[in-house]
């Protein structure tokens, strides 16, 4: 899709989908966001289908984007909602505990090999799955995994030698 063709398509489809997420939300701001991430991620999967035929593809990301987002609120809501349990107040060594390992957990992600640590931040951090890991760094599906794989055996060896 041409740079053209995608602005033609954003200019004839933002505000309907705004709308659909709008109907769907109730959150002007939030549905706002949704759409401009969707169409940003349609962007960046460099399509070479003509705009017509991408237009029911947009519509499926714009409502996953919106299904994940409204389920990470409800998380959040029942986290926050959640009285605090007296039982599960850290003690000072429980605390220091946490504190020594997030400091080698740190540690240990500055010392991973580069091409790990990318792979493992982008899937942990930006919570992309392994094939999006892979289109954005031109990889396989299964280099992706391999590095992954060895993030993690590099954590694990890291974090159980302190």
């Amino acid at each position: 899709m041409t740079r053209e063709e995608f602005k033609s398509l954003f200019d004839e489809h933002f505000d309907p989908l705004r709308n659909y997420l709008y109907y769907r939300c109730g959150d002007e701001e939030l549905a706002t966001d949704i759409a401009q991430e969707t169409f940003m991620k349609l962007w960046e999967k460099q399509l070479n289908k003509p705009p017509k035929e991408v237009v029911g593809l947009l519509y499926k990301m714009a409502k996953d984007a919106f299904i994940s987002k409204y389920r990470r609120q409800q998380v959040e809501q029942e986290f926050i909602a959640k009285p605090p349990d007296k039982n599960e107040s850290q003690s000072p060594e429980d605390e220091l505990s946490y504190k020594e390992l997030k400091s080698s957990y740190e540690r240990a992600l500055k010392e991973m090999p580069e091409k790990q640590r990318e792979v493992f931040l982008m899937s942990r951090m930006d919570e992309l799955k392994y094939q999006e890991i892979a289109d954005r760094l031109d990889l396989s599906v299964k280099a992706v995994e391999k590095r992954m794989k060895n993030a993690l055996q590099f954590l694990r060896e890291a974090l159980t030698e302190q």
